[in-house]
């Protein structure tokens, strides 16, 4: 809520001024001016799908214990109001909208990485809220460790949807950062992770053992080339201009959360979206607008 401050304040001629102020001005002039003070958010209880590492996050950071968990398998309540979390794997996405009330289906929040906006038309959901979260949490009860950057020492964590600002009050309540944005630099930032998810973990996976912290040490001129590329495809794909200075944000997370593994994984819903638009060009009789990353991917035998 927004608490409202009325103050005076008094203008006068300067004493510095021969003239008076001009008719029909009086010599005092009264104005009343109108502050809005913006109060800190309460934590909204919340319907947690999803009982993993960022669930049993979410859910620690309650405050009042009003949440539900909901595990795998089981039905969403339609109570009580308020956002519905989701905080499984992609590919159980579709048991969750299943067990979720029809009625609710617009109070869903998706914490997933990957690109979900193909399966978001597909079940009609439209513009879904969504979260790109870029803290960290290794096991189930650890800590979370914050996305701040030496290139974003704000953070970078986003939610974006009619439930973001809850979803910024609770994460605010642990300490942790979380800006609220509206679509297009929401969705430009949700094409530089899923970018940066694609590129590390591809390049990773090209050298066995390799956390993001070493493909950024030790093979950067190998994920440097593979960022520039997908970026690149991303953008042609979805019309956008990304801001300058790509790789160094991606580089920079990567130095925050060094300890990451590597592995491509979700195929589907991460690098799969960019060889959709290698088929695509492809098929249409047009250059493979990411010729390193299918090459890559062949080498590995994922596809």
């Amino acid at each position: 809520m927004a608490a409202a401050v009325t103050s005076a304040v008094i203008l006068r001629p300067s004493p510095l001024s021969p003239l008076p102020l001009p008719l029909p001005f009086p010599a005092s002039i009264r104005v009343r001016v109108r502050v809005s003070a913006t109060m800190a958010t309460a934590v909204v209880p919340a319907v947690i799908v999803g009982g993993g590492r960022v669930g049993r996050m979410l859910q620690s950071l309650g405050g009042g214990g009003g949440d539900v968990l909901v595990g795998r398998g089981e039905a969403v309540p339609a109570s009580p109001a308020g956002p519905i979390f989701v905080c499984t794997r992609n590919d159980d996405l579709d048991a969750v909208l299943d067990a979720t009330p029809r009625s609710r289906w617009s109070d869903l929040v998706f914490f997933q990485n990957g690109m979900l906006e193909p399966w978001f038309e597909s079940k009609g959901l439209g513009d879904a809220d969504q979260v790109l979260a870029y803290f960290a949490v290794s096991k189930v009860g650890e800590p979370p460790v914050d996305g701040k950057t030496d290139t974003n020492p704000e953070g970078l964590t986003a939610a974006y949807g009619k439930w973001a600002q809850a979803v910024a009050a609770r994460l605010h309540s642990g300490g942790l950062s979380c800006k609220v944005l509206e679509k297009e630099p929401f969705q430009k930032q949700m094409l530089e992770k899923l970018t940066w998810i694609a590129a590390f973990m591809l390049v990773g996976a090209r050298h066995p053992g390799a956390t993001v912290g070493v493909v950024e040490k030790d093979y950067r001129s190998e994920v440097s080339s593979l960022i520039a590329e997908l970026a690149s495809a991303a953008a042609a794909e979805k019309g956008i201009a990304f801001d300058e200075g790509v790789e160094e944000r991606l580089c920079a997370y990567s130095r925050a959360v060094s300890h990451f593994p590597t592995a491509v994984k979700e195929f589907k819903w991460r690098n799969g979206w960019f060889y959709s638009l290698s088929e695509k060009a492809l098929s249409q009789g047009k250059p493979d607008p990411c010729p390193l990353h299918t090459a890559w991917l062949k080498e590995l035998k994922i596809i």
